[in-house]
């Protein structure tokens, strides 16, 4: 069995993130998540995304942003030949130690209503559905 490393995510992982992602039940990619968009976002938290490799194979990711006062997790996939080993739990721990380390104290998610497996997942991870707020959004273009 060979061995997983958990490292930040970095620029030029882009193309196998994105496969990853868009092979993954659950995951919605829009043009928010272009190659552009995802190097702007690491480029504002450079430490808090990270990746999970067996070798030159990306077999998990997880995007983690703050915004001074709160964290957020984008995407977290783990390619399903290596999931239920904990490497997904492995991926929101290192995100969840980083934001505490810049003193932020809660972290939100996003997940579509009908991702079961990934509500059961957070779940199991200790995160608890809000039933108190209404995520609203709109689009405001790009200038």
């Amino acid at each position: 069995m060979s061995t997983i490393e958990i490292r930040v995510m970095e620029p030029n992982d882009y193309q196998l993130v994105y496969a990853l992602w868009d092979s993954c039940e659950g995951i919605g990619l829009s043009e928010a998540d272009a190659e552009s968009s995802i190097h702007q976002f690491l480029k504002h938290n450079p430490d808090l995304c990270f990746v999970a490799c067996e070798g030159d194979c990306i077999v998990g990711a997880v995007l983690c942003g703050e915004d001074g006062r709160r964290g957020y997790l984008h995407h977290l996939a783990v390619h399903p030949a290596f999931r239920r080993r904990g490497l997904g739990g492995t991926l929101v721990r290192n995100c969840l130690e980083t934001l505490a380390r810049k003193n932020i104290q809660k972290c939100h998610i996003f997940l579509f209503r009908e991702n079961i497996e990934g509500m059961e997942f957070w779940e199991n991870e200790g995160w608890s559905q809000r039933d108190d707020l209404h995520i609203m959004s709109k689009f405001i273009g790009v200038a």
